[in-house]
């Protein structure tokens, strides 16, 4: 049965199209997967020819053909928004992740994104996964604090601001990078644990 990933924050510049590539890349070692790329920048969308891991699929207004896809995962990046699309995808969602940055602008903006989830009945199938972390910061555990409140699950794993992330996209994953396959790793385990 396919296990549908949505992966959304309304704010933009929080690395959802990285931590979805790197994902559905990892999963696809012993998975069918599909990204389908919801967001009219298109990033994803552009690597279509270049990945041969994993379909990517542009897909911008037909939400209800996503469930008649044939695979066992399937990743959905979304706008940097809440678009009218968001309630009907997050129906459809098996697991709901909102990659977030440990900033103060970035606690402000997942509220908006929560609450829409909470309005669909779907805060138990959701987890904050915190990404791009600065290292030797105590703001992530600021943030962590201010979460709190949401009542969210928060991953156990943080995704690292590394070089190996930003360029995964150029050259097909972290594989090369041990540290960063290692969290990679860690988190899918949990994404994983999740969908159970």
């Amino acid at each position: 049965m396919t296990k549908i990933i949505l992966i959304t924050h309304q704010k933009g510049g929080v690395g959802k199209s990285t931590l979805a590539f790197n994902l559905a890349q990892n999963i696809s070692a012993s998975a069918k997967v599909a990204m389908i790329d919801m967001d009219l920048q298109g990033s994803l969308a552009q690597l279509k020819n270049v990945v041969t891991s994993f379909d990517i699929i542009p897909l911008q207004n037909e939400v209800d053909s996503i469930q008649k896809l044939n695979y066992d995962f399937i990743f959905i990046d979304t706008p940097p928004y809440l678009s009218n699309h968001l309630s009907k995808l997050i129906q459809t969602a098996d697991l709901v992740l909102i990659p977030t940055k440990a900033g103060i602008l970035d606690l402000l903006a997942i509220k908006g994104t929560i609450d829409l989830i909470e309005n669909e009945g779907k805060i138990n199938k959701t987890m904050v996964v915190f990404n791009m972390v600065k290292a030797n910061t105590t703001l992530t555990l600021d943030i962590l604090i201010g979460l709190a409140e949401y009542n969210v699950k928060i991953a156990e794993t943080h995704i690292s601001d590394l070089v190996s992330f930003t360029r995964s996209v150029l050259v097909g994953g972290v594989r090369t990078d041990k540290n960063a396959q290692k969290k990679l790793d860690n988190l899918t385990k949990e994404l994983l644990k999740s969908l159970i």
